[in-house]
């Protein structure tokens, strides 16, 4: 299981814009090209463990801050759904 962990881990930590506004798409999440450019922008090269609930929560917080809650709060569902 450690194994999928790291494997879901690095590509949060370098997912780039497009690739996001792809799986924002597939889990009907709207969100902006601008929106995505900044989200990407934040999460690579931060190395975020969303399996860790303060490390998810405070990277929830900083997306709400970026691209605003109803958008944090999709997303967070979604990091829910990779760490079960």
């Amino acid at each position: 299981m450690k194994i999928l962990e790291n494997i879901i881990n690095h590509k949060i930590n370098t997912i780039t814009s497009e690739e996001l506004m792809k799986y924002a798409n597939q889990f009907q999440i709207k969100i902006t090209k601008g929106q995505a450019d900044k989200i990407a922008a934040y999460l690579r090269g931060k190395h975020v463990n969303i399996f860790n609930n303060s490390e998810r929560i405070q990277v929830i917080k900083e997306i709400a801050r970026i691209a605003g809650p109803d958008v944090a709060r999709e997303v967070n569902r979604l990091f829910l759904q990779f760490t079960k």
